[in-house]
C-alpha cells in the first residue's frame, strides 16, 4: 500500500458562528491550567484509527467543521507550556494555534488490507506525532473503493478518550451541517479542588504515582526482545461462557468487561512465565465522569477525569486461582475507586507531598515495559461508534503504537457489533504463541 500526501494545512477556529462564542481576549481566560488529574495522565501522545464506508466527506467541508468545532474546543487549538504563573504547573494557551489537517489517498481499496494490524500500514493513517507542538492532529485517507479512515492523534495530557470522541461526534455534525452541544466549561481548575480540610484515604503510591528512583531503575532494565501488537478477538459465545465461569451461586453475573480483563490478566501472566513468588498489577482505566458526585463532573467536560484501579496478587496465586475468583479481584478494586477514592487522589495530589517525595506519575511507565503488570485501557462505552460524517458509524476502530509498550493492552468494541470485543495487546515476541494459545482456551486451574 502507498500512501499519497495530498495536503498539510493548520486550521483555525472560526469564530462568529451561531454555536461557538466569541474568542476571550483576556490575559487569564486565554491560559487554562492543567488540573491534577491531567498531570497523573499519559504526558505523551495517543494514536488510533477509524474506518468509515463511503463517501467521504468533501476536504472543503471537513475544513469549514472543523474550524467552527475548534471555536467551541478551543483548548484542542492550543499550546502547552510550563507555566511559573500558576506554581510552575504546565497549561494550555489558548493562542489558536491551530491543528493539523492532513488529506491523503490510497492506491489500494481497503479490503486489500484487511485485516488491519497495528504495525507500519496502519502508522501510515494517521499523521505522525514527532516534533510538533499542536495538541491534535487529523488525516483523512481515501481508499480506492471510496471506503475512507480517519487518523488522530491528541495529546492525552490534554482529553481523555471520552473527551475526544465528544470533540469527533461533535466535527462530524458540523461536517454534516447540523448543530452541536457547546463545551459546558472550559475553566477546569476550579472543578477539582482538594477539600478543606483534606482526607487523604487511600494509598495512592504505587497506583497514580510512584517514586523517581524506582522510575529511573525500571528504565535500566530492558529486556533484550521484540515487541509486537496481537489482535485478540472475543466474540459473544465466548464472553458469554467466560461470565459463566465466572458465576458462583446466585450472586449478579459479574460483567463482560470484568471477566474478559481477568482472563487477559491472568494469560499474559502465564505467557510471561514469572517467578511464582512475584506480585503482579492490572491498571484499568475508571471513568470518574459517573462515579464522582462532589464535585459532579459536568456533561460533556472536554477534560481528563480517569484514574486507575489496580488489584494485585502474586503470580502463584493467579494462575492457580479459578477465573470467578480473579473476577473478584477486578470487580472489587473496580468498586473502590468510587467517589471517595477521586477525592482522596485530588487532596493527596495537591497537598505537596507529591512534591516533597519527589514522586513522579506512574504513567512515565509508557516508555518502558511494564514488567509483572499490565495496563489495560478500555475504550468500551465511549460512543466512538457515534461518530458520523455522513456515511454512517465507523466499522473498525484501532488504536496504533509507536512503538508499542509491553503489557499495554486496548480493549474496544467488536466492529461487528454483536456485542465482542477486541484486544490489541503488546508483548514480546517470545510470549506470542502461549498468550494467544491461552486466550482461546476457557480458563481451567493452570500451572507454572
Amino acid at each position: 500500500m502507498k500512501i499519497t500526501i495530498h495536503s498539510s494545512k493548520s486550521v483555525k477556529p472560526a469564530y462568529g458562528s451561531s454555536i461557538a462564542r466569541d474568542a476571550p481576549t483576556t490575559a487569564t481566560s486565554n491560559v487554562i491550567p492543567l488540573t491534577v488529574f491531567h498531570e497523573v495522565n499519559h504526558n505523551e501522545y495517543v494514536t488510533g484509527i477509524f474506518t468509515f464506508n463511503p463517501p467521504a466527506p468533501p476536504m472543503a467541508a471537513l475544513e469549514a467543521g472543523l474550524a467552527k468545532v475548534l471555536a467551541e474546543y478551543r483548548e484542542l487549538a492550543g499550546h502547552l507550556v510550563a507555566d511559573i504563573g500558576h506554581n510552575g504547573k504546565r497549561a494550555i494557551v489558548l493562542n489558536d494555534n491551530g491543528v493539523r489537517l492532513m488529506e491523503a489517498s490510497a492506491d489500494v481499496a481497503l479490503n486489500a488490507i484487511m485485516p488491519l494490524r497495528a504495525g507500519p500500514e496502519a502508522l501510515e493513517l494517521h499523521p505522525s506525532c514527532e516534533c510538533t507542538e499542536e495538541l491534535l492532529l487529523l488525516q483523512v485517507t481515501l481508499f480506492l473503493c471510496g471506503s475512507f479512515v480517519m487518523g488522530c492523534g491528541f495529546h492525552h495530557s490534554i482529553v481523555d478518550g471520552y473527551a475526544i470522541s465528544a470533540f469527533l461526534i461533535a466535527l462530524g455534525k458540523a461536517v454534516r451541517g447540523m448543530s452541536f452541544d457547546p463545551v459546558p466549561v472550559h475553566d477546569r481548575e476550579s472543578l477539582f479542588k482538594p477539600r478543606d480540610p483534606p482526607l487523604v484515604e487511600f494509598e495512592h503510591r504505587g497506583v497514580e504515582f510512584m517514586p523517581s528512583m524506582e522510575q529511573k531503575a525500571l528504565k535500566n532494565n530492558g529486556v533484550d526482545d521484540d515487541v509486537v501488537v496481537e489482535t485478540v478477538q472475543f466474540s459473544r459465545e465466548f464472553i458469554s461462557q467466560l461470565q459463566s465461569r465466572a458465576l458462583v451461586g446466585e450472586r449478579k453475573p459479574y460483567s463482560a468487561v470484568r471477566c474478559v480483563v481477568a482472563h487477559i490478566w491472568r494469560c499474559v501472566t502465564l505467557a510471561r512465565r514469572l517467578d511464582k513468588h512475584e506480585v503482579t498489577r492490572l491498571y484499568l482505566t475508571v471513568n470518574g465522569r459517573g462515579r464522582m458526585i462532589n464535585p459532579r463532573v459536568p456533561k460533556g467536560y472536554t477534560g481528563n477525569v480517569v484514574l486507575w484501579a489496580c488489584p494485585s496478587t502474586t503470580v502463584q496465586e493467579l494462575v492457580g486461582m479459578p477465573l470467578c475468583r480473579t473476577v473478584e479481584l477486578v470487580a472489587q478494586a473496580v468498586a473502590r475507586v468510587d467517589d471517595h477514592y477521586f477525592g482522596s487522589f485530588i487532596d493527596f495530589a495537591s497537598s505537596g507531598v507529591v512534591e516533597r517525595e519527589g514522586l513522579v506519575p506512574r504513567t512515565l511507565l509508557t516508555a518502558l515495559v511494564m514488567g509483572a503488570d499490565i495496563d489495560v485501557d478500555s475504550e468500551l462505552g465511549i460512543p466512538f461508534y457515534d461518530i458520523d460524517f455522513g456515511s454512517g458509524k465507523p466499522f473498525l476502530l484501532m488504536p496504533t503504537y509507536s512503538p508499542p509498550v509491553e503489557g499495554a493492552i486496548y480493549l474496544v468494541p467488536a466492529f461487528s457489533g454483536d456485542a465482542g470485543m477486541v484486544a490489541y495487546a503488546s508483548l514480546f515476541r517470545h510470549t506470542v504463541d502461549r498468550f494467544m494459545s491461552c486466550c482461546y482456551s476457557l480458563p481451567l486451574k493452570a500451572r507454572l
